[in-house]
């Protein structure tokens, strides 16, 4: 018991760019892994290029509807942005929102299950794995569905703040942004955008980490969410910065493309796709060991709170 508080004291605490560097190690020191991420993500990478393309269309629409050309009277403008939202664009957009959170989302959550587990067990196996191996134990049955159930809560909860971002942009485009004090309720609503970000990726952070804590531990649900959150006090401006490093990877590749017309020509959104689901298995080995460092964190703590007891008592 001694010798493993000892190694739990004698452990170096992580920080950002240990967790980022150890992730890329375990993600590219054995080719094999690169190629099951990749088998692994063609489903998802299938999908995912239908979904960005319908979803460039959509923006592009979006971005003509709140910004017609400017008519002469103030209220005829506004009529003319609410006849432009049709019962056709609202049809798109109930397509576009089932895409994201039916086969969009199960295939990313499939990807996280398989990429989790098996980062953990090369994490804590020294030897390397074979092809044939990383198919046979990727893979937990028992825990599957249980780790769905934490991915519905989790889903529920990134829409939610999703939603709320995208609430703040409307109203801008849309209601705030030909006032008189543009630049008031612009102010306005760049800190709103801004703290409800910077809480949406925090959270992030926590809620992937209930998701991992299902996958490895076999705790799932509201319980995973409320261990998720035991484990991560503390550390959580560590967890913002991962989330916001892929947040912004990935839609820094979308409005690239969306800049360019990759939705038109459909090369560039392969290329996107492709680079986002070349990386996304990263995020998850990155998730994966942040959680181990919270939970080991977290033990760390009770150790010495439990010696310094002893030494009182002892006293």
């Amino acid at each position: 018991m001694e010798n493993e508080s000892n190694k739990v004291k004698q452990k170096q605490k992580l920080e950002v760019s240990d967790i980022l560097r150890e992730a890329v190690i375990i993600y590219f020191r054995n080719l094999n892994f690169i190629i099951f991420t990749f088998f692994t993500s063609l489903p998802l990478f299938c999908v995912m290029v239908y979904f960005e393309t319908y979803l460039q269309e959509t923006l592009l629409e979006t971005s003509n509807i709140v910004n017609p050309p400017r008519a002469h009277f103030h209220y005829y403008y506004y009529d003319s942005i609410f006849d432009r939202f049709n019962m056709d664009y609202f049809l798109k957009l109930i397509q576009l929102g089932f895409i994201y959170m039916v086969p969009l989302y199960v295939l990313e959550v499939g990807s996280a299950v398989v990429t989790i587990n098996l980062a953990s067990k090369l994490r804590s196996e020294e030897k390397k794995m074979t092809l044939k191996d990383m198919f046979q134990k990727s893979l937990d049955p028992s825990n599957l569905r249980g780790s769905f159930l934490t991915s519905i809560y989790v889903l529920l909860l990134t829409t939610s703040h999703q939603l709320g971002l995208l609430w703040i942009v409307l109203n801008y485009h849309v209601f705030l942004k030909d006032l008189s004090c543009y630049v008031i309720f612009a102010v306005i609503c760049s800190m709103a955008f801004s703290n409800i970000l910077r809480m949406y990726l925090e959270w992030s952070a926590v809620w992937n980490m209930s998701l991992v804590i299902s996958i490895l531990e076999g705790i799932y649900g509201i319980d995973a969410l409320a261990l998720s959150v035991y484990f991560s006090r503390g550390c959580r401006r560590r967890g913002l910065f991962f989330m916001l490093i892929f947040f912004a990877w990935g839609h820094l590749l979308r409005l690239l493309c969306l800049h360019i017309g990759g939705y038109e020509q459909g090369s560039e959104i392969l290329i996107q796709v492709g680079l986002f689901c070349m990386v996304n298995p990263l995020k998850w080995v990155v998730c994966m060991i942040y959680f181990h460092d919270c939970k080991e964190r977290n033990l760390q703590k009770k150790t010495d709170e439990e010696l310094g007891k002893d030494v009182k008592s002892g006293s």
